[in-house]
Order: structure tokens, then C-alpha cells, then sequence
């Protein structure tokens, strides 16, 4: 029976030596099973752990379990230990062998991990934190641009609304308004991006009450802007009833615009813009600074996300009533020539010398014109 017992040992686990990358600090369970052909007289067998070719003592980073299974017939024993390793530092890490019968044997092989994947996840992290604050600067910094691309690809289109004019603007009759609103924000609006406006110098609010006129030029309009300066500020409603004054507009107009200026932020004490700045909500407010003269500043930027948008048309491929003569007024051809050297038809044409009448050959003199005028008398 001697040479039975001596038959090799088939591991079922682990099926090779196997390298594990645990981290420092977490707790490992290295499962060995083989499967021993045995005989009735053969011994059972035993397993034996050994760390980096040493014996592996007792101890309390160490927990070992053990167990066996004979078939009915002794053909076959199936061996398992179970050895459970707590790697509190780093010397718990090595070369773990399961040895059975001191005949054959198999590794498992911890090695430290924590700090490549320390590194690897700080990595990680400073990667996140840097995509994230790149993608904060480009919003900050091209918030406006992409707005105004969204909204000039897929913003709603007010058209056949029955208005006359893209904005209302009100502003004070003082020099310094007048100046601003003529010589800044008109130029602005009207020639470099094609709004068409309505401004009035009156008062907006008397009495904050609407008038008639207020009424008919705000629905010609699609939007109130409101120059909110100094100037227009000391007017009466603006200091005593603008509560009331605001809900009128809100009423008569979709989103009131108003211009502030810089210097006032110094003087919050106004009711006027206190209120404003507590229903911004409701309405649209731009700061004019003095950098925003330049025309690609934010300031021009959220005025025209304000207002409605632009739609850029073809131009018409000539006057319908010359299309059918490839866009070439007859007027204007000379010689009698059309396009592509084509002449025109005389008979198609009454007057082929043009509606000045005036003939093609040579200039009769005096004399000619003397003659002509005794034949017809």
C-alpha cells in the first residue's frame, strides 16, 4: 500500500502559485484544497503553512482552519486549510506555501498595494479637480458666447406679432442720457446688430399710472428698456410709488430691461434699485461699467440674450419683376444686349432705343432739323 500513498497530490486551489496585491491594513483568507488518492491504511494527510520558507508560527495575525473528507471506499481524501492573514504592517506581507506531506506544495504571494494605489488615486483625484475648475474657467469665461450661439440656433423667433419696433427705450431728457442713449447704445443696437428702436424721452409713469401713449407705443414693441439713470431716478414716481409703478410694467411687458450704472452701486440707499435687486427674478438688470463701451463686452452680450432674436435673411435674388430676365433690368442693358451677349427681340421690345428715346445714329444738324420741321408744316 506504500506505493498508493505515495501518489502526487492534485491541488485544486490554489491550481498554481498565485500573486495577490492586498493593502496594507485589510485582512486576506488563502484557501488550499487538494485532492490525495489514498488507501484504508494510508495516514491522512497533513497540511503544513510555511511564510517566506519558514514554519508559520501561532499568532494572532493568523487564523487557521482545517478540514477532511474520505470517501466511502479510502480511494480519495480532499484536504482543506484555510489559513486567514490580517496584514496590520508590513511585514505580514510575503510568501505563503501550503505544504502537504512534505511532498508537495503551493504559494500564495502578497504584495503590498496600498501605496500604488494611494498614489494612483491622488492622481485620480488632482485629474478630477483639475477638469473641474478648467470647466468652471471656460464657463465663466465663455457662458455669454455659448448662450448667444444657442440662442441664435434654436431661440424662439418673434415674428408676425403685429410689433413695429424690437425695444422701447425710456430715458431721461438730460445731456448726459441723451448722449448715452444717441451716441452708445442707439449706434449699438440699431447699425451693428440690426434691432430697430423706439425711444422716448417722457416720462414713463406719471403718476405711475400708464397713459394712452404708453400703452400704444409698448404694444408696438416687443421689449422695455429703461435707462435707469441718476437723472431718471429723481423723478417723482421712481422715489414714491416705483412698487407700484414696477407692477404696471410687469403687467404691459414681457421682462423689463433696466440699465443701472456703476457709480450708483456705491448709493444702494434707493428704493428703486433695492427693489430691483430684490426681484431680479422678474426683471433683467445690467450694470453699465465704463469698460462696456467696447462692443464685445459682456454688457452688449446679456443686453442681446435680453432682447429678441435676430434672424439673418438671404437677400433676395433681385426684383421679382426682372427674375425672369436673369436678374438684368432691360433698362440697364446697353446696345440693346442681354445677358450673355443674347439681343433682344425688337419685336418683343417697342422702343428698343430706351425710354429716353433717344436715337442710336448720328445727331442731325440745324439744317436738317429746319427741313423736317417745313415738311411737317
Amino acid at each position: 500500500m506504500a506505493g498508493v500513498c505515495d501518489r502526487a497530490l492534485d491541488f485544486l486551489s490554489p491550481s498554481g502559485n498565485q500573486v495577490l496585491g492586498p493593502a496594507l491594513g485589510s485582512a486576506v483568507t488563502l484557501n488550499c484544497t487538494a485532492s490525495v488518492v489514498s488507501g484504508p491504511h494510508c495516514p491522512l494527510p497533513s497540511v503544513q503553512w510555511l511564510k517566506d520558507g519558514l514554519p508559520l508560527g501561532n499568532g494572532s495575525h493568523h487564523d487557521l482552519h482545517e478540514d477532511s473528507w474520505v470517501k466511502a471506499n479510502w480511494s480519495e481524501v480532499l484536504v482543506s486549510s484555510v489559513l486567514g492573514v490580517n496584514l496590520t504592517s508590513t511585514e505580514d506581507f510575503g510568501t505563503f506555501t501550503c505544504s502537504i506531506q512534505n511532498v508537495s506544495s503551493s504559494s500564495f504571494i502578497l504584495r503590498r498595494a496600498g501605496l500604488a494605489g494611494h498614489v494612483a488615486t491622488v492622481l485620480a483625484s488632482v485629474m478630477v479637480l483639475l477638469a473641474l475648475l478648467l470647466a468652471a474657467l471656460l464657463y465663466v469665461k465663455c457662458r455669454l458666447n455659448v448662450l448667444l450661439w444657442y440662442q441664435d440656433k434654436y431661440g424662439e423667433v418673434e415674428m408676425n406679432d403685429g410689433k413695429l419696433y424690437d425695444a422701447y427705450v425710456s430715458y431721461s431728457d438730460s445731456p448726459e442720457d441723451r448722449k448715452f442713449v444717441n451716441f452708445i447704445l442707439k449706434p449699438q443696437l440699431e447699425r451693428r446688430r440690426g434691432y430697430k428702436l423706439f425711444l422716448d424721452d417722457r416720462d414713463l409713469l406719471p403718476r405711475a399710472e400708464p397713459s394712452a401713449d404708453l400703452l400704444v407705443n409698448l404694444s408696438r414693441c416687443r421689449r422695455l428698456v429703461v435707462v435707469l439713470s441718476d437723472a431718471f431716478l429723481g423723478r417723482a414716481w421712481c422715489s414714491h410709488s416705483f412698487r407700484e409703478g414696477l407692477c404696471r410694467l410687469l403687467e404691459l411687458t414681457r421682462r423689463p430691461i433696466f440699465i443701472t450704472f456703476e457709480g450708483q452701486r456705491r448709493d444702494p440707499a434707493h428704493p428703486a434699485l433695492r427693489l430691483l435687486r430684490q426681484h431680479r427674478h422678474l426683471v433683467t438688470l445690467l450694470l453699465w461699467r465704463p469698460g462696456s463701451v467696447t462692443p464685445s463686452s459682456d454688457f452688449w452680450k446679456e443686453l442681446q440674450l435680453a432682447l429678441p432674436r435676430k434672424v439673418q435673411y438671404r437677400a433676395m435674388e433681385g426684383d421679382p419683376q426682372t427674375r425672369l430676365q436673369d436678374d438684368k433690368d432691360p433698362m440697364l442693358i446697353v446696345g440693346g444686349r442681354g445677358p450673355e451677349g443674347r439681343t433682344l427681340d425688337p419685336e418683343l421690345d417697342p422702343d428698343p432705343e430706351g425710354d429716353l428715346g433717344m436715337p442710336t445714329g448720328p445727331t442731325p444738324g440745324p439744317e436738317n432739323l429746319r427741313l423736317g420741321w417745313r415738311e411737317a408744316a
